[in-house]
Order: C-alpha cells, then sequence, then structure tokens
C-alpha cells in the first residue's frame, strides 16, 4: 500500500506543526503540502525552515495548491479559516479532515451542505480517549436514566475562544440522546442567585479557562446516594494531531460523505 499524502492547514501554527511532525514519524504517511493564511510571513518558505523534516515542502496560501500533490489536507485551525476555504474544498474535491471547533449549528449545516460531494472528517475533538469517553457517555446514560443527574465540566487554556468545548458539546448531546432530550434546549450554563431547585431534565455545562490546561473533561451521573465520574485529561495537544493523522489515512479513498471519529475508531 502506497503511503498517504497529507497537506496540513495552518501549518505554522502550534497545532499544525504538531500535526505536521507527527505525520512525518508516522509510517505510511507523508507531508506534502502545507498551507498558511494570505499574508502569513512562512508562506513561500520552506517547511524546513521551521521545522526539522526530511524533505522540501513549500508553504502555499490557497487549497489547491495546497493539494495539489496530496492526497487529503487536515484542517485544524478556526472556524473563520475553515468556514473561508469551504468552497474551494468543495471545488478540489479531495478528503478533508476538519478538527476546528466553535461553529453554531447554521455553521455547521453550511459546511455538511458545502462538502457533501466529498469524503470529510467532522469531529469537535481527534482524540482516540474522547472518542471512547463519548461511547461510556452514552452507555452510562441509557443505563442510569433520569434519575441519575448529568452534570459536565470542562478546562482549557485561557487562550481558547469558544465556549463551552467542542467536546463538552459532544458529550452533552450523547448523553442528551441517549435520554430523549435536546441540547442545548436542556442545558444549563449558569447558576447564580436563587435559580430554585434543580430539574430532572437540566444538563449543567460548566466551564474553567487558565494557564496552559490542554483540556480536561469530566461528566457526572449523580444520583441519590452514589455518583460516576468519567475523565478524560489531555496531557498533550500531540493526542489531538496523532488523531488528526490517524482520522487522514483512514479517511484516504472513502467515499463522499460526513464522517466523525467513532467511524475512523469503529466504534459505531
Amino acid at each position: 500500500m502506497s503511503d498517504v499524502r497529507i497537506a496540513v492547514k495552518g501549518v505554522h501554527g502550534r497545532m499544525g506543526q504538531r500535526i505536521t511532525a507527527i505525520a512525518q514519524e508516522t509510517e505510511g504517511v507523508m507531508v506534502t503540502g502545507a498551507m498558511e493564511r494570505v499574508g502569513s510571513p512562512v508562506v513561500g518558505k520552506q517547511l524546513s525552515d521551521f521545522m526539522k523534516i526530511g524533505h522540501g515542502v513549500t508553504v502555499v496560501d490557497n487549497v489547491a495548491a495546497a493539494l495539489a500533490d496530496a492526497d487529503v489536507l487536515i484542517d485544524f485551525t478556526v472556524k473563520e479559516a475553515t468556514l473561508a476555504d469551504l468552497e474551494a474544498y468543495a471545488k478540489v474535491g479531495k478528503p478533508v479532515v476538519i478538527g476546528t471547533t466553535g461553529f453554531t449549528n447554521d455553521e455547521r449545516e453550511k459546511l455538511r451542505a458545502t462538502l457533501k460531494g466529498i469524503p470529510f472528517v467532522l469531529a469537535p475533538n481527534m482524540s482516540m480517549g474522547v472518542n471512547v469517553l463519548l461511547n461510556l457517555v452514552r452507555q452510562a446514560a441509557r443505563a442510569l436514566g433520569d434519575d441519575y443527574d448529568v452534570e459536565i465540566t470542562e478546562a482549557h487554556h485561557r487562550f481558547k475562544k469558544d465556549s463551552p468545548s467542542g467536546t463538552a458539546v459532544a458529550l452533552a448531546e450523547s448523553a442528551a440522546d441517549a435520554l430523549g432530550r435536546r441540547y442545548p434546549e436542556d442545558a444549563v450554563f449558569h447558576r447564580e442567585g436563587m435559580v430554585g431547585e434543580r430539574t430532572q431534565k437540566e444538563i449543567g455545562m460548566q466551564v474553567i479557562r487558565g494557564g496552559d490546561i490542554v483540556g480536561d473533561h469530566t461528566v457526572f451521573f449523580v444520583g441519590l446516594g452514589e455518583r460516576i465520574e468519567l475523565t478524560h485529561r489531555a496531557h498533550s495537544r500531540d493526542t489531538f494531531a496523532r488523531g488528526a493523522v490517524r482520522a487522514a489515512r483512514w479517511l484516504a479513498g472513502k467515499p463522499a460523505g460526513e464522517y466523525d471519529m467513532q467511524d475512523v475508531l469503529g466504534l459505531r
């Protein structure tokens, strides 16, 4: 089987550099494309000018050029950058892995409608551990039912822009789906003052931002007399980078359509 050739968008950013480095270290993968925003100081330079890689790849500022010699593109940037390039992804027609978070429901639907003609992975969290956690949350919610209150906490670094995190939203959606509830309609994001007793159907969502926390998520199922806590802690951004590279390898050659990490890991 030939190597999967990957292009990385946002290659000069923190996640872009980690994805590129891990892709270079992964057997069966080659980095053959690199993209940055228009006006970036690294456009036109070689990847080897700011990274230790074994071959020369020129950084470009458009999707078509980035994918010219690649099979799959990984976009792990910010939602504005992802949304701006949707039409270009569809036009080029090659698979895309999207790890960007913070989309509104309308933006997510626009993404799906635009990319329906190509294979794409859309996942709020590329971590293999988090995707196992999503399955566990769904199973626990089905087993415990409405007798257990559901609360979710998440913590991230001070630089994160969206809140709650895409992963916390996915965890809430997993629990809500299993319990016959709706997100965000049944979610409670803020409690202060005399708010009254907790309702049976609400899903609490609490957020912490500070320092350099990579990402912590806990789902509480709290009953009368006991509680279950399901927790995932990311120690390094490399866990997300490894998941993105794994998704890209898996997606190459797949038919058009939407996939997520549950598909990539065979958990569905």
